[in-house]
């Protein structure tokens, strides 16, 4: 994987979509947030025609306070979880990213004041369309006492929403860094669903 990766929100879809792309444009998923569903669910494909499903997320409860979202591949095998920190993440989100019950990655957001920003300024009709040019949520990505491995950031966009992830220092294994990427994945558009 070649980074900086871009995660671009696909614009006017009754369901959330996004594409995670690297440095060279090269598509890695498709993640689609089915719609009009009691619990979340999320499906990670590996082309944008939504033909070939790689992974498959859904909250283990109707109310994502707290929830835990559970990865499985598309044979059914378990992967790992993201689970947001339901206190914690009432003002500044933060979530935790699972393999085998264990914290191999914990999600932060930076600056609590930019999403307050953001999705006030979201709310307002007609000037709200140009809220991707003023506020910028940024997410820090720490690697379960290793350091930081990740850092993701709202950038300036007109009527869509399009995210940077920087990769850090610290060294990752490839399950590692394709859990961290799906697990990414999830909690932005989890973000993005609240604001």
């Amino acid at each position: 994987m070649s980074y900086p990766l871009t995660l671009r929100f696909k614009i006017l879809a009754i369901a959330r979509q996004l594409s995670v792309r690297d440095s060279s444009d090269r598509l890695l998923m498709y993640v689609k947030q089915k719609a009009f569903k009691l619990k979340e669910a999320i499906t990670v494909f590996a082309d944008e025609e939504q033909t070939r499903p790689l992974y498959h997320i859904r909250a283990d409860r109707v109310i994502d306070f707290s929830a835990t979202y559970d990865i499985t591949d598309n044979g059914g095998t378990h992967i790992g979880a993201v689970r947001q920190k339901g206190m914690r993440s009432i003002w500044r989100s933060t979530y935790e990213i699972l393999r085998d019950g264990a914290v191999v990655f914990t999600v932060t957001e930076e600056n609590p004041w930019a999403k307050v920003g953001n999705s006030l300024f979201e709310g307002i009709p007609i000037i709200g369309a140009l809220s991707g040019y003023v506020f910028h949520p940024r997410f820090l990505v720490s690697a379960n006492g290793r350091g930081s491995a990740l850092r993701v950031r709202k950038q300036p966009a007109f009527l869509e929403s399009l995210f940077r992830a920087e990769r850090l220092d610290t060294p990752l294994t490839p399950d590692d860094e394709r859990l961290l990427l799906i697990g990414m994945a999830t909690t932005v558009l989890l973000e993005r669903d609240g604001g």
